[in-house]
């Protein structure tokens, strides 16, 4: 019943012309597979053959790779390689680390599968060209270590280029583009005290126009001879050596060919307040950016030797907040000055060179807890814009330029417009430093809620005019001229009441101030001349750089204000002998009524004897 369906299938092949056009097609895919088949057999050795001896040449032999298997798929022009390992040679390597000559990087690689598309056997085979359109590498997992060998390219044992390396064997290698897609990657960093390891996910990677050859082999505008390599990490978490903060990257992208890295949504956190204050005697921070942008950054440099040199750091729309260490203890005599910026910068484990750092928007706080009040009080310093330069701590840029300095405008407390002027020497054992500025006017009630828990003084009226001041320090002392003009001032001092935890007003001494201490306006006088004050601080040991700033101008502030140690004396002496003689007046009055009791007694006793007399018992 099945035989006449089968016949009918074929009636095209009735005609001569149609068998034989038949015939030669099987033939051909016949040949096409035989040919498949045979070239995957014969390729795949030659292909084998090929990457290691590429890969051993130009690394010096330091590096192996295999793999499993390859396919060769000639019509679609595609080889797919399964199961490759890139591993280093450790003969090889420890040999080269004892003479110094060892890489501070090295890797480890595993793919499950690398597919080279676009591919031309013939030229790698007759014209030695190795020439691939694209490359995919997927789900990759690479392993980074890096160590620090040596500093500079200073010795090498063989200076040839990658393709003097491998121009014995191929005259070329060229891919259009690289993709390696969902990247695992483990760093470990050992040039530390303590090994610091980093695991990155959703990290994808890719570069392209990959060629080596006579004349790419000195062009020093590609990386890796790479036209261009762009690295990107998506929702990057981590925590700091210390575990004491934590931090997020919400985007990270990295473009060699423009030397840029961007990083958008960046927050550094701290732990809770009790814990880190628990476990550490520092101030604590906590950031939050919305962009950072790095230009002309040497990315290559970093990663061979941890140098970090870029033209332009730019900080976009963000707050930092300080919150000075609440537990001072005696025993705790630990020189604070590794807190002012140009002491801290020479604690970064990197050879550091940035010419400019462009600040726009920023809100910054510090905070700080006030033992006698028991209360915390922040100065803010509100949408902070503007630059600083020259910080460095390579030792050839600081022997040309060893001040770095900072020009920056904000809004104190959201009020008063605030030009300051820093500098720093980044060189001067005694870490000098200077700033001086100029804040506009402001009313002082608007402050209250910083100078009440931190200097127990309530503004009731006063505007500020403008306050000057000029500013030299270092880590033993800071000096100079304060000025501040301003009118109508009147004072509250304020006293801590530990039952209720409230602030209450001394109003004795309140008014005593007011009166005898305080200069409600200076000048006392319109065209007078303004009353200023040369500060001379002595900073103790323990106070950290954002203190001793605004201490040294509170030490200026004071006296402007008439509020003197002389003045206070003085208001102190008064204030004792008020109290003195309101109780001298008590005593009198005391002794007056005792004394009155006594001859009411007396008077009283003497009647009670004449009642006695006179009585007929008498």
């Amino acid at each position: 019943m099945k035989l006449p369906k089968l016949k009918g299938a074929f009636d095209f092949l009735n005609e001569r012309w149609q068998r034989v056009l038949a015939r030669i097609i099987l033939v051909i895919i016949a040949l096409v597979l035989i040919l498949g088949f045979i070239i995957n057999q014969y390729w795949s050795p030659i292909l084998a053959g090929k990457v290691k001896d590429v890969v051993s040449k130009s690394s010096d032999g330091l590096y192996n790779i295999d793999f499993s298997s390859a396919e060769l798929h000639v019509l679609r022009g595609t080889i797919v390689i399964y199961n490759i390992t890139l591993k280093p040679n450790a003969g090889v390597y420890d040999s080269e680390k004892s003479r110094h000559l060892a890489p501070n990087n090295l890797v480890e690689l595993h793919v499950k599968r690398l597919t080279l598309s676009h591919i031309h056997p013939f030229k790698l085979y007759f014209q030695h060209k190795l020439e691939i359109g694209e490359i995919i590498l997927n789900s990759p997992e690479l392993k980074v270590s890096y160590q620090l060998n040596h500093t500079k390219d200073t010795v090498v044992k063989d200076n040839r280029t990658a393709y003097q390396k491998i121009s014995k064997s191929l005259h070329s290698i060229q891919v259009g583009s690289i993709i390696l897609g969902d990247v695992k990657l483990r760093y470990e960093d050992y040039s530390g005290n303590k090994l610091e390891i980093s695991e990155l996910k959703e990290m994808n990677l890719s570069a392209t126009d990959l060629l080596i050859d006579s004349a790419t082999q000195t062009d020093k505008s590609r990386l890796l001879y790479c036209r261009d390599i762009v690295a990107e990490l998506n929702n990057y978490k981590g925590k700091s050596a210390s575990g004491l903060y934590a931090y997020n990257i919400k985007n990270l992208k990295l473009s060699t060919l423009t030397s840029r890295l961007n990083i958008t949504g960046f927050t550094m956190q701290p732990v809770k307040s009790v814990v880190f204050f628990g476990k550490s005697m520092a101030d604590r921070f906590t950031f939050r950016l919305d962009s950072i942008q790095l230009n002309n950054f040497d990315f290559l440099n970093y990663h061979k030797y941890r140098t970090f040199t870029a033209s332009k750091l730019i900080l976009n729309s963000g707050a930092i907040a300080i919150f000075s260490n609440p537990n001072p203890s005696a025993a705790d005599s630990t020189d604070k000055v590794k807190t002012f910026p140009n002491v801290l910068i020479h604690t970064l484990n990197t050879a550091l060179k940035l010419d400019t750092i462009s600040v726009n928007h920023l809100n910054i706080d510090y905070t700080e807890y006030n033992i006698k009040s028991h209360k915390t009080g922040t100065l803010t310093f509100n949408n902070t814009s503007g630059n600083l330069f020259n910080i460095t701590t390579q030792k050839e840029a600081l022997q040309k330029n060893g001040i770095s300095t900072a020009q920056l405008t904000t809004y104190f407390m959201n009020r008063g417009k605030l030009n300051v002027f820093f500098s720093f020497n980044l060189t001067d054992e005694k870490h000098s430093f200077s700033y001086k500025g100029h804040l506009g006017p402001m009313d002082l009630p608007t402050i209250n809620t910083a100078v009440v828990p931190l200097a127990m003084i309530k503004f009731s009226t006063g505007t500020v005019k403008r306050f000057d001041f000029d500013i030299k320090g270092n880590r033993d002392r800071s000096t100079g001229p304060v000025s501040i003009l301003y009118n109508n001032l009147e004072i509250s001092l304020m006293n801590a009441d530990t039952a209720n935890a409230v602030l209450k007003k001394k109003q004795i001494a309140s008014l005593f101030t007011n009166v005898f201490i305080i200069k409600h306006n200076n000048p006392d006088n319109p065209g007078e001349t303004p009353r200023s004050f040369n500060v001379v601080y002595a900073r103790p040991r323990t106070s950290p750089f954002f203190k001793t700033l605004w201490k040294t101008l509170l030490a200026g502030i004071k006296p402007c204000a008439g509020i003197t140690k002389e003045a206070q004396q003085a208001a102190a002496t008064r204030i004792s002998q008020n109290a003195a003689n309101k109780k001298d007046r008590l005593t009198r009055k005391e002794m007056r009524k005792q004394r009155r009791a006594e001859r009411k007694k007396k008077r009283e006793e003497k009647k009670l004897q004449k009642a006695a007399q006179a009585s007929p018992a008498g």
